[in-house]
This record gives structure tokens, C-alpha cells and sequence, in this order.
């Protein structure tokens, strides 16, 4: 039987079964036992963690063992930068904010220019170099901590970084890269050996340290593959495994598939202005019957909204709020609309909130960034 999405770290479509993914993947369900778990050390849960929309990991529950034990691990996450960010991109760097703040950890971001370069036949080094820095204020600018936050683009870090990626490179075959990737003969070297870089920060500052250090990767569930490739080539270096926690995909405003750059419509953009997200949000798809008579009869659909996933997601944190804009979708008491509405105010906030930290990002820029 033919599958219904692709989740590759290049391409995601289709309607997603998250838990065939954690069994395709071999992954494992963050279940509650975990979840009381990380509130044992954090006071209080977040919403993403809370709501299982960060839903499968690897290695999280030695990660605790290991902090429990005093040995602190550091954050890795990162872009690959191809143009402007979009909500979907802020997601996994939110959760990631809230792990520095609450276990006081090191933050290592890498912008992965050279990965957008060889991948996307339409841009060139100077392009996603540049996006790389205009990204990087829309990481500082969701208030990671200066003094223990490094940003790096892989080619203006490619000195310290090659060096390492080396030495992965050396453990690592073509044959293993063709089949967790589907790369073939035609695809270029770069492609190839792209996998090698993005394994390097996860033991980057073991080497900087000199000790082994855990590290934790919060991530989009599509990088998975790169993380298993160091999984496997790590301990063969004399390191740790890289622990991870994966995330779902913030859904497209359209029907089906995740945000995509590539049909800007599904996705709301950092740049977009008051009236592209009202445009945008009007024209979501929501779980409402086709005449008002049936929505007040019947009720909406919240679980196959992209309104009420996005108060789910990001926009409506409170679960009493979330609970009676649930209950009273269901009932016919509020129509597709109403629930648009609030959406598109609180949007609009957000994103006007997040342009004045970005340009005070600016300011401080260079304090984030490790270069050659």
C-alpha cells in the first residue's frame, strides 16, 4: 500500500500518520511517564511539550539520567537558510528557549548555508549566506541567552567545522547515505556529503571542552535522518549519542501538508503585513459545515481545523480558553469567522512584537555569531 506523505529532511507532504512515522523512523511516543519526567525539573510543563505536539524522541529519558547525575548536557538545533522564516521555522526554536531558560544550558545554532546551496539549484552561496544572517535575528530575537547562545553559518564556521566533519566523513559509506537519504548516482557530492556537517555541533563542544558532554537536539520530526546517520558515527569518534525530541509539523492554512515556503499562501511569514494575515486566515481551511443552519445544528470540526490548530499550537497557551473555544465550536456557539478573527488579531500581535525584537537583534548580532 502506497503511503499518503513524504517526510524527508527535503521534502514533507501529504497528510502525515505521526505515530507510523515513530514506527517507520524508530522512534519513541513521549508518553506521560516522561512528560511528569521533564516536570520534575522544570516546575511546569510547556504547551508544546504539554499538548504532544513535540510527540517522539530518542534518548530523552537518559538525557534526565544524565542530569540527574550532574552532568549537564547542551541544546543543538538549527535552519537550513533559504529565504524568509515563517511560523513553522519558530516553532522547535520556541521549546528550544524554554529548555536554555529552565535547565540554564548552552545553545549551539547552526545555519546550514552550504546545505540550501547544494540542494536548491536556484540559489547561490551568497544567498544563503545571507539568509543565514537575517535568519539568525529571528532566533535572537525569541530571547535566547547571550552569553551562552552560538549561532554559526556553516560556511563562515567551515575551518573549525570541516576539521570535525572530517572525521565523520571517514566512518560514514556511500551505501549508508543512498539508503537513508535515497540519494543517488546523479545527486551531487555535496549532498553527500552535507550529513557529515550537520553531525559536528552535536559533539563540537565535547572537543571545545575536552569531555564528553550529552547533547539534546529539539527538531522538526523531517531531520531524523541526519540525527540517526551521528547516532551511528558518534561512539565510533568517542562520543555520546545525540539525544533528540521531535516535533509534528505547524499544519499549512490550507488543507493538507505542513507550512511551506514554496506555496506561500499555506504559511504566514515574519515579513507578512496586518493585511496578508488577514487575507491569509480568511481563506483557512476550518472544520465548519457548508450553511450556518448546519454549523449551529451540527457544531464545527475543531479537530480538523487549521484555526483551532494553530490556538492549539501557538496562539492560545491557556487550556481553559483553548477547552471553551473547543466546546463551544462543537456546540455551533461560535462561528468559523469569530474564531478567525481572534486568530488573526493575535497573529498580528505576535508578529509585530517579534519585528521590534528583531531589529533590537540587530544591535547585538554579532555578540551571537562564531566565525573563522
Amino acid at each position: 500500500m502506497k503511503k499518503k506523505y513524504i517526510v524527508t529532511p527535503w521534502e514533507v507532504s501529504g497528510e502525515i500518520d505521526y505515530d507510523k512515522l515513530i514506527e517507520e523512523f524508530g522512534l519513541k511516543k513521549i508518553d506521560d511517564k516522561l512528560i511528569d519526567r521533564i516536570k520534575e525539573h522544570t516546575g511546569e510543563l510547556h504547551p508544546l511539550i504539554k499538548r504532544k505536539f513535540f510527540f517522539a524522541h530518542r534518548d530523552l529519558d537518559w538525557i534526565l539520567d544524565e542530569y540527574e547525575k550532574g552532568n549537564k548536557f547542551f541544546l543543538y538545533t538549527g535552519r537550513g537558510p533559504s529565504g524568509d522564516t515563517h511560523l513553522g521555522h519558530l516553532v522547535p526554536w520556541i521549546l528550544t528557549k524554554w529548555l536554555q531558560d529552565k535547565f540554564d544550558v548552552e545553545l549551539w545554532f547552526q545555519m546550514t548555508d552550504d546545505e540550501k546551496f547544494y540542494f536548491k539549484e536556484d540559489l547561490s552561496i551568497e544567498d544563503t549566506n545571507s539568509f543565514a544572517y537575517d535568519n539568525a535575528l529571528d532566533v535572537i530575537a525569541l530571547g535566547f541567552k547571550e552569553n551562552k547562545t552560538y549561532i554559526f553559518s556553516d560556511f563562515d564556521y567551515a575551518r573549525t567545522l570541516y576539521r570535525e566533519a572530517a572525521k565523520v566523513a571517514k566512518k560514514l559509506n556511500f551505501s549508508t547515505v543512498r539508503a537513508v537519504f535515497g540519494l543517488d548516482e546523479s545527486s551531487n557530492v555535496g549532498k553527500i556529503f552535507f550529513t557529515c556537517m550537520q553531525s559536528v555541533p552535536a559533539f563540537l563542544p565535547s572537543i571545545k571542552y575536552g569531555k564528553n558532554i550529552p547533547c539534546l537536539i529539539p527538531h522538526a520530526v523531517d531531520q531524523d535522518p541526519h540525527f540517526r546517520i551521528s547516532r551511528d558515527i558518534l561512539p565510533k569518534l568517542g562520543f555520546y549519542k545525540p539525544a533528540s525530541i521531535q516535533s509534528m509539523f505547524l499544519p499549512g492554512l490550507l488543507k493538507g501538508g505542513k507550512m511551506s515556503s514554496s506555496i506561500k499562501e499555506s504559511a504566514i511569514f515574519i515579513s507578512d503585513s496586518d493585511n496578508e494575515v488577514d487575507k491569509k486566515i480568511k481563506n483557512a481551511f476550518t472544520g465548519g459545515r457548508d450553511t450556518l443552519k448546519e454549523q449551529k445544528e451540527k457544531g464545527g470540526r475543531p479537530e480538523i481545523c487549521m484555526v483551532f490548530n494553530y490556538f492549539n499550537v501557538l496562539f492560545m497557551w491557556d487550556d481553559k480558553e483553548l477547552n471553551e473555544i473547543k466546546e463551544r465550536c462543537k456546540s455551533g456557539g461560535i462561528l468559523c469567522g469569530e474564531c478567525k478573527k481572534i486568530l488573526s488579531e493575535r497573529v498580528k500581535k505576535f508578529l509585530n512584537e517579534h519585528r521590534k525584537k528583531r531589529e533590537d537583534a540587530k544591535k547585538k548580532l554579532n555578540k551571537f555569531i562564531l566565525k573563522d
